[in-house]
């Protein structure tokens, strides 16, 4: 089996190829290959290759950014993903696209689920948006999998910035009614090879969620990363109003993922396991 992956220095897409399992070819695609910025290059890149499925772990991620930049974002997020989607269903090969949990409004408190109303807050929810309608209407074997709070040893995330943090501080204010569960990338990885190889065999197409457990705040997230690597920091909870961005955060991130787990097979992971693993790494004890 060979998997096509657009990416190849992120979290998602390095996780990728260390989580491959045997017997699995990974073609990885750099920016350099293919810009998600050029549509057309990246939908040539599928209409040439002999892979057997599609994944793209590529991304415009800068949430802030592309509240000024919109269009780049557009082109990245929802241009892109929809030639690439095209030139798959072309073929009849599955493609899988990794989505996030700023479609929806943010609103309430229970978990979304996929076939919740969307309402994106703000130009990056808008962008991804846009490749989720875009992938569906190019009616191939498709997975949308929505995920939230992604973290892993690689690249900037939550976690490698709280470990810099709390070794430079004795106190920090962290958003504590923002409420989701980080997804660690590994497990994501994991997730996503068993969806392609289940799509190849002619599995189930649409749209899922995938997230870690149990639900939590940042500032819950911050605690537990302090307390499994040792550092004295204490974190204080603070209101989203308290720390203004330029993009509008959504106050409930939760995901219902119970459809993943009845088609694929694939349960929800613990992340304090996966937070544990990635401290490891970082220490250079995994």
């Amino acid at each position: 089996m060979k998997l096509l992956v657009f990416g190849q220095t992120g979290q998602l897409a390095r996780e990728l190829v260390r989580q491959c399992p045997a017997g699995v070819v990974l073609e990885t695609l750099s920016r350099a290959d293919a810009d998600l910025t050029d549509p057309s290059a990246c939908a040539a890149f599928v209409a040439g290759s002999d892979a057997d499925a599609v994944i793209n772990a590529a991304a415009y991620t800068a949430v802030d950014k592309a509240e000024s930049d919109e269009a780049t974002a557009l082109m990245a997020n929802g241009t892109a993903p929809t030639a690439m989607a095209r030139a798959a269903a072309a073929k009849g090969i599955p493609f899988l696209h990794v989505s996030t949990d700023y479609v929806f409004d943010g609103n309430g408190e229970q978990p979304f689920a996929p076939d919740h109303a969307t309402a994106p807050l703000g130009a990056y929810g808008r962008s991804k948006l846009a490749g989720e309608i875009g992938i569906r209407a190019a009616n191939g074997p498709h997975v949308i999998l929505r995920t939230s709070w992604v973290v892993s040893a690689h690249g900037a995330n939550f976690v490698k910035t709280m470990l810099r943090l709390g070794a430079e501080r004795k106190e920090l204010n962290v958003v504590a009614d923002q409420i989701g569960a980080p997804s660690p990338a590994a497990d994501l990885a994991q997730a996503l090879h068993g969806i392609a190889t289940a799509m190849i065999a002619g599995a189930h197409s649409g749209t899922y969620h995938y997230a870690g457990m149990p639900e939590t705040s940042w500032a819950g997230f911050a605690r537990e990363i302090m307390a499994r690597a040792g550092l004295d920091c204490v974190v204080h909870d603070i209101a989203t109003t308290a720390y203004p961005t330029p993009a509008r955060r959504p106050l409930n991130s939760r995901l219902d993922c119970a459809t993943l787990t009845r088609d694929f097979g694939i349960a929800r992971p613990d992340w304090r396991q996966g937070l544990q693993a990635i401290l490891d790494e970082l220490k250079g004890t995994a």
